[in-house]
């Protein structure tokens, strides 16, 4: 019987002819001016990002330590440490911070949810009804959403000046009149973001759904939402971050300091800047970046998991 080696020197020769080498393949590593040139710059600018986006948090962090910070005093990162500023919150004339901080979450929250549910009743509604009217609905979506809420700001005004003699719970200086204000404002957006991925969802799901007796109700509930939940996680933190750090429409609808979001009562410390208590005003500001950071943490996989991963099968 022939060796194995003999076999393999057969196969070889025919296939790359007879006192032909086979093909040398090119080494993984690259040499070092070809690295640079190919991979090592990428590094550089990926470097120099993460050194521009650290050094501000760092700068935030090193000042809410320092009991006397100021803002040409505070140059030295980390020079004091100090809780103090930390426990100053709450008390004294920063009393009302809590109370900020809760209105804040629940706007932020009720904002969140309210978005997510709306925008995706509505998406569902575009992708999967054919009704009159809904190619011209769909490209005035598009045209709303290029332009900015806060362009609107003065009818808004004027607007929830007139409903608070109707009904005061949706007029200004009301939670509830500042959430239905934000999900009018990002209705438009998100309704034709969810609307493409819906439009991703096979249609063969639907259909063996109402084959199985479903209604539309139960098909959207326990088929559609938890195969677009990536996105649904997406639009609820960006609607959740931008409600959370806005500061212009929060202002024109909310008057009592007793109903101010962390924004704009935060903003009330340092509106003189020679002498707002610096210190303090970034202890805040790291303790609201805390939910935001837990809330992205959660909703990480989501985000990162596949839209309709297993949901068909070959």
């Amino acid at each position: 019987m022939r060796s194995n080696t003999t076999v393999a020197n057969q196969y070889r020769a025919a296939a790359y002819g007879h006192g032909a080498m086979p093909p040398t393949y090119r080494s993984s590593s690259l040499s070092g001016g070809r690295w640079w040139a190919e991979v090592g710059w990428r590094h550089i600018v990926a470097i120099v990002t993460i050194v521009y986006c650290i050094i501000p948090l760092l700068y935030v962090l090193s000042v809410s330590l320092n009991p006397n910070a100021t803002l040409t005093g505070s140059n030295s990162l980390f020079e004091k440490i100090s809780f103090d500023n930390f426990a100053a919150l709450g008390s004294g004339k920063y009393s009302a911070y809590w109370s900020w901080v809760l209105n804040s979450l629940i706007v932020s929250t009720a904002t969140a949810i309210g978005t997510v549910l709306m925008g995706a009743a509505a998406a569902y509604a575009f992708s999967r009804f054919r009704f009159r009217g809904r190619r011209a609905t769909l490209t005035g979506l598009l045209l709303v959403q290029m332009f900015p809420q806060m362009l609107a700001f003065v009818a808004l005004f004027l607007l929830l000046l007139g409903i608070q003699d109707i009904f005061p719970v949706l007029g200004l200086n009301s939670k509830l009149g500042l959430i239905c204000v934000y999900l009018g404002g990002a209705l438009g957006s998100n309704t034709f973001l969810l609307y493409g991925f819906f439009n991703s969802i096979p249609r063969s799901l639907d259909e063996a759904a109402m084959i199985d007796g479903a209604t539309h109700a139960q098909t959207f509930w326990t088929i559609i939402m938890p195969l677009v939940r990536p996105v649904l996680a997406v639009v609820g933190l960006l609607s959740f971050i931008s409600s959370l750090g806005d500061f212009v429409i929060a202002k024109v609808v909310l008057q009592d300091q007793s109903q101010f979001t962390l924004a704009v009562g935060m903003y009330m410390w340092a509106a003189d800047s020679r002498t707002a208590p610096w210190g303090i005003f970034a202890a805040g500001s790291v303790i609201a970046a805390v939910p935001v950071i837990l809330l992205f943490q959660y909703l990480q996989k989501y985000i990162v998991s596949g839209l309709t991963a297993g949901a068909v099968k070959e």
